[in-house]
């Protein structure tokens, strides 16, 4: 060490170590793509994408406001009088019809026949659809298509100019706290780019039957509908579609369909104009611990079938209430919302391999897969009301439930709505704060069975709730029948 070195500060000596310790981290300060590439910055990546995103302003119906308050009158050459005729029509037909705009974002997907995608609700009943690209240039826009269970829409331009088209990606190759960048129109103000990362994925916002959202911090506004997200290769792996925010801003919680559950949907509205999914003919609810546990599945997962639709194609392959879908067409089903997406991404008439779980053993079984627009249309998937709680009356008490029960009378079946043909005990009685009433259970339910046990006699349920117990179960199924739907609810035993 020279001489001059020995007279530096102790301090400095180490900080120079430092400094030189972190040269080489700070020369590799550099983001990776999935796929491995190195990205210095979005600047080359927004510069590429920036094209193939466009602005979509549309126009709905005018609006008349008719039985508008009666107008003062005037004395005959009256300022006001002139002012009130330029403004409001004086002739009966009320407030002059203003046509709504709706502003949202939107992405070419293929360059040569001019579609782009953006959301359902951004060209939802508009006469006018408008796309502005990059450039500003400005054309008319035809909607081929639209899904509103997941908010999507397909647009068509006829163009000579050259367009640039962006690809999908796998959006189940994304991982929380990847790099994602999004492109939209932001409040009306053109194209903008905002950079986060994948906070969360597979949220339920309760937006419909399908969602499957990927949660992004990354900054969306109002006019970010319909607009792509974009992993690190420049691919759309989202169509960003909501945001949480109680101001109406960015709050940094956004939410994106995935690409993987957009291009089936797509591909259908491209090809026939609306979407043909496939259908079960079942109605489904998650599988609690409580309720694996009273049924004797070890893990809970899949999807318990509450009930059947009559001739659909679960009742015709054999399924029954009670039964949980455990595996469909070979992928498992991990929890109840995985089931619906799978069966809609299903060919109609395609024959599909359900394993399922039922009196302590796995079977299987195989279903032609029915068309999910085809029963809507027949009026097989009606949705019932939730009644309120009614009047309660006397019955066998169930204090290990919370609950009273008692044989259906035909008062009961008049004032609850109760079908000729639904056999159980109705509900008279729930207690408050007691595991039934936690639960949602309510005066006027019917209970059918108990423990896969139909039941008409109170002192019979209760038999078999007692058994239960001294079985060592903690818990007893419940199959309750109410305004005509019927569901499985598991109760623990106190």
């Amino acid at each position: 060490m020279s001489r001059y070195m020995t007279r530096l500060p102790a301090r400095f000596i180490l900080m120079m170590a430092l400094l030189l310790c972190m040269t080489p981290f700070a020369a590799h300060a550099q983001e990776h793509s999935p796929q491995g590439h190195v990205v210095s910055g979005f600047a080359d990546l927004a510069e590429r994408l920036l094209p193939s995103v466009v602005n979509i302003s549309s126009t709905q119906k005018p609006i008349e406001i008719k039985d508008f308050p009666e107008l003062p009158q005037f004395p005959p050459g009256s300022p006001f009088e002139d002012f009130f005729e330029q403004f409001m029509d004086r002739r009966g037909l009320g407030m002059p019809a203003i046509p709504p705009a709706s502003l949202g974002s939107g992405f070419v997907i293929d360059a040569e026949n001019g579609y782009i995608i953006t959301n359902h609700h951004v060209v939802k009943d508009a006469n006018e659809v408008r796309v502005t690209f990059h450039d500003d240039t400005t054309l008319q826009a035809e909607v081929m298509g639209r899904d509103e269970k997941t908010d999507i829409a397909i647009l068509k331009v006829e163009t000579d100019r050259t367009l640039t088209a962006v690809s999908f990606g796998d959006s189940d190759r994304l991982r929380v706290g990847d790099w994602i960048l999004a492109i939209g129109n932001p409040f009306g103000l053109g194209g903008t780019v905002t950079a986060g990362i994948v906070s969360a994925q597979q949220r339920d916002i309760q937006a419909g039957p399908y969602d499957d959202f990927i949660q992004t911090d990354a900054s969306i506004n109002r006019g970010n509908s319909g607009g792509p997200m974009f992993n690190l290769d420049g691919e759309v792996i989202g169509i960003n579609t909501a945001i949480f925010s109680p101001s109406g801003g960015s709050v940094g919680i956004g939410f994106a369909i995935p690409s993987n559950l957009a291009r089936p949907v797509i591909h259908q509205l491209i090809e026939f104009g609306r979407t043909r999914r496939g259908w079960l003919g079942v109605r489904i609810q998650s599988v609690t611990e409580e309720i694996a546990e009273s049924l004797g599945l070890e893990e809970a997962r899949g999807a318990l079938v509450a009930s059947t639709t009559p001739t659909g194609p679960a009742e015709v392959a054999g399924l029954e209430a009670g039964d949980i879908i455990l595996d469909f067409n070979g992928r498992a089903v991990r929890t109840m919302r995985d089931l619906p997406r799978m069966v809609a991404e299903t060919p109609i008439d395609q024959d599909a391999q359900v394993t399922y779980w039922r009196n302590g053993e796995r079977r299987t079984t195989s279903v032609s897969v029915g068309e999910l627009e085809k029963a809507e249309e027949e009026g097989l998937l009606a949705a019932t009301e939730r009644r309120p709680e009614e009047k309660q009356e006397n019955g066998t008490d169930i204090e290990s439930l919370g609950l009273s029960l008692r044989p259906i009378s035909e008062q009961d079946r008049e004032q609850f709505n109760i079908g000729v043909d639904v056999e159980g005990l109705i509900i008279s009685q729930i207690i408050p704060n007691s595991e039934a009433a936690q639960k949602s259970l309510a005066v006027g339910d019917v209970i059918v069975e108990v423990n896969q046990q139909a039941v008409t006699d109170a002192d019979e349920a209760k038999t078999i709730i007692e058994n239960a117990r001294a079985a060592g179960r903690n818990s007893v199924l419940l199959l309750v029948n109410r305004d005509s739907d019927v569901r499985f609810v598991a109760l623990r035993l106190r």
